[in-house]
């Protein structure tokens, strides 16, 4: 079995640390870099004692030095700090596990063009359960088209920047598209006063932050006399780390293209 040599980018953040440790107890993959912001107090100290282990790999702030013995970064770090990645990638030839949300349309196309040139995955989220929960969605959509309401509620830790999250807006996504709809002609994002009735065919967003929340999504179907809810709830990172690691051996058969976790766990 090849090895995999992985760069990790975030490395002392949150996500940062739980792919390190994933990546360290894996018998396939290597921690090849562990990368960070320029001027980081943790740059230059050993990326293993992030995580309680020894790696030999250092912190470094320097992305072309750092990447030019990796096959594959994962990046769970926010939309500039990624897209410097991508430009680096496309320099090196090295693929991308992009786990960064909140990017706007002009960072998603530099993504999609970056991708002729080296295999990227790219989803809001890398759990294999919340994969399965946007399946069961575009079947419930696809059941429930006429007569019911939707609405997403989605619930993250008090440092999330972003809102909704990217995995809510994916839901939102996979449930307007089953029902016909264009997400951003009917999507709702806030309420607040007299707002009026709710309008036929829109789709509902709501976001909570505090605490610790690793991450709760709710998509409510609601009827006249009933309602069914899809829920997913996180409560550890632990899962979107297996799955980004398991997004970058299907990339290892790569050799160029977008792709997302429907295309790793062959839903399509």
């Amino acid at each position: 079995m090849q090895t995999i040599d992985v760069a990790v980018a975030g490395a002392t953040g949150r996500m940062g640390r739980v792919l390190i440790e994933a990546v360290l107890g894996s018998s396939d993959m290597r921690l090849a870099a562990a990368l960070e912001q320029k001027g980081h107090a943790q740059v230059g100290s050993d990326a293993g004692q992030l995580v309680g282990a020894r790696s030999g790999i250092s912190v470094s702030e320097d992305i072309d030095h750092s990447l030019s013995g990796c096959n594959v970064i994962i990046d769970f770090t926010r939309p500039e700090g990624t897209l410097a990645h991508v430009a680096a990638c496309r320099r090196l030839g090295v693929k991308m596990v992009i786990g960064t949300t909140g990017f706007n349309e002009l960072q998603k196309t530099v993504i999609s063009e970056a991708s002729r040139e080296i295999a990227i995955a790219m989803a809001p989220n890398f759990s294999v359960g919340v994969n399965v929960t946007f399946k069961l969605l575009a079947v419930a959509a696809r059941a429930l088209n006429q007569g019911y309401d939707v609405e997403v509620v989605e619930a993250h830790h008090r440092h999330k920047v972003d809102a909704p999250s990217g995995t809510a807006l994916r839901m939102g996504e996979i449930v307007a598209q089953e029902l016909g709809r264009d997400l951003k002609q009917c999507a709702v994002y806030a309420r607040e006063g007299v707002t009026g009735e709710r309008k036929d065919g829109t789709i509902g967003f709501a976001a909570v932050r505090g605490g610790d929340l690793v991450g709760d999504h709710t998509v409510m179907f609601i009827g006249a006399g009933e309602r069914l809810e899809v829920t997913h709830r996180a409560s550890s990172r632990v899962n979107y780390a297996q799955g980004a690691l398991r997004a970058a051996r299907f990339l290892a058969a790569q050799p160029r293209g977008l792709f997302d976790m429907w295309d790793v766990l062959g839903f399509r």
